[in-house]
């Protein structure tokens, strides 16, 4: 049972991290969207900063905070437009780290966690493959018992963090006869022999987030990279899916804020046909709806981040909040570039960048079409 959150707290740590970010981001954003990734050395900036893993264990170098002071940082990183960067911290700190956390032994917790909170280690999770997205029980790689090591063999593909990452959670078949129950989870240190990155990947959206290939070349690791117990992997993800997609939903509502914040201020200074934009009819009929959608799921998320935090948020629910806040949030931000017409679909105005960057919330973390399969399952039973 978790503690009530200080909502002081929680407003100073917001300010902290939005102080952080327009220094140390906003000015350099434009330029690292162009490049097509983030400099390395930002992760230890935000490391310093405290805004990494902010609720990994004191005894691991975090400082031990409310869950909700990190879905702050993804937060307030999607509402300033840094989507890309939104969901490489996310991977990171609410993907990565729980699994260390919550299954992870203590030499493993120590080996990694504190390199996680400092950013002197980046995380990645490779679950997706080329033939293996949604449906996990399809994964080939394999990872095969050989005396005190294990052998991986494989590639992953569409992995965030993928061209930064130190170390990574490799889901991986140990008996490719079991189906679901033969998958198991590693820690792979990408600094060993056999592992090899393939190109960062050209998306249509999220530029500077590094989204990679991966591939386990007759690879060496140890026994003590086991995540937990093997052929628990398929288990592991289950229970930690739900985070995943609570934050991914709890992002999706930010960038709505900031996409509705950007269209406000627009739609009280442009004029068109005599007029401010924001005595038009139509624009406050959009805006009114948009503002009630983004409303509506802001107040589920919050619920749900609630419920997370006394451990009663269920995989139904989750499904959820990540299918309507990102469905919403795609809504919301195609009817704001609307509203700024033909210079919303230039790069000049953010408002594009919040159109294109919203898409892939829909995808990953599970596509709309599974959170309906699953939430259907919860009320339905299996078809």
């Amino acid at each position: 049972m978790t503690m009530p959150v200080d909502k002081e707290e929680l407003a100073m740590f917001r300010d902290s991290v939005i102080k952080v970010l327009e220094k140390e981001v906003t000015p350099h954003y434009e330029a690292w969207e162009k490049s097509g990734i983030v400099p390395r050395e930002l992760w230890n900036t935000l490391g310093n900063a405290g805004m990494l893993c902010v609720d990994v264990p004191e005894d691991c170098g975090g400082i031990g905070a409310p869950f909700q002071f990190s879905v702050v940082v993804g937060e307030e990183l999607a509402r300033m437009g840094f989507g890309a960067l939104s969901t490489n911290v996310m991977v990171h700190s609410d993907i990565v780290a729980p699994y260390l956390s919550h299954i992870g032994n203590e030499e493993q917790r120590q080996q990694w966690l504190p390199k996680l909170v400092s950013g002197e280690a980046v995380g990645a999770i490779a679950m997706t493959e080329p033939g293996a997205g949604s449906d996990l029980q399809a994964i080939r790689t394999s990872a095969l018992k050989d005396g005190d090591d294990y052998i991986l063999n494989g590639s992953k593909t569409f992995i965030t963090n993928g061209q930064h990452a130190d170390m990574v959670i490799v889901a991986a078949k140990t008996d490719p006869k079991a189906g679901a129950r033969g998958i198991s989870l590693f820690l792979v240190d990408t600094s060993l022999p056999g592992y090899s990155k393939g190109r960062n990947l050209d998306k249509i959206g999220q530029h500077s987030g590094d989204t990679s290939e991966m591939f386990f070349s007759d690879m060496r690791i140890p026994a003590s990279a086991l995540l937990g117990e093997e052929g628990q992997g398929f288990v592991y993800l289950m229970r930690e899916l739900p985070r995943e997609r609570l934050v991914i939903g709890a992002l999706g509502v930010a960038a709505a804020r900031g996409s509705l914040d950007l269209t406000i201020a627009y739609a009280q200074e442009r004029e068109l046909f005599g007029q401010k934009l924001a005595q038009l009819q139509n624009t406050r009929f959009e805006i009114a709806r948009m503002e009630t959608d983004y409303r509506v799921n802001k107040a589920f998320v919050d619920q749900c981040i609630d419920q997370y935090d006394r451990g009663e948020l269920d995989a139904p629910t989750a499904s959820m909040a990540k299918y309507s806040a990102t469905e919403m949030q795609c809504r919301v931000a195609d009817g704001c570039l609307q509203l700024f017409g033909g210079y919303g679909y230039t790069t000049e105005y953010p408002i594009s960048r919040n159109f294109i960057d919203a898409r892939v919330q829909r995808i990953y973390g599970g596509t709309s079409e599974v959170m309906k399969e699953i939430i259907a399952r919860s009320v339905l039973g299996k078809a």
